[in-house]
């Protein structure tokens, strides 16, 4: 069992990003569009979407493929090939800054400064089989 857990750690790539300064709520509208689609055809839904936290999630996948590359020379084709895709993207909640702005009368009003951790992990496409 170990064995094969270290044989997908092989072909898997990992990246991550960590205090991301913008809410998890704004950061998984845009994960969501890239979950489980090919990595060429998720770097072009980031590139063309209006939203801020692509900007950021495009670089983070550009940073997972790199890491694919490192992991597989001898695969290079199967990027072109479309064959490697989005297995998961996970956006945590990261530290919130507490701030305080006056309110009136006297009191003071909570401002919830939101970050988060971003994952995201590549794999490849396996071949379907026919019976």
């Amino acid at each position: 069992m170990a064995e094969k857990l270290k044989e997908a750690k092989k072909v898997t790539a990992v990246a991550k990003l960590n205090d991301v300064p913008t809410s998890p709520r704004k950061m998984r509208l845009v994960a969501d569009t890239v979950r489980g689609v090919e990595v060429n055809r998720a770097l072009d839904l980031l590139k063309f979407s209006k939203r801020e936290a692509s900007i950021r999630l495009e670089k983070l996948l550009r940073s997972a493929v790199a890491n694919w590359e490192a992991k597989n020379p001898d695969k290079s084709k199967e990027l072109d090939n479309g064959n490697v895709y989005v297995k998961t993207i996970m956006v945590d909640e990261g530290r919130t800054l507490k701030r305080i702005r006056p309110c009136p009368q006297g009191r003071a009003g909570r401002i919830r400064k939101r970050s988060n951790h971003v994952t995201v992990i590549l794999d490849v496409k396996q071949p379907v089989e026919n019976k």
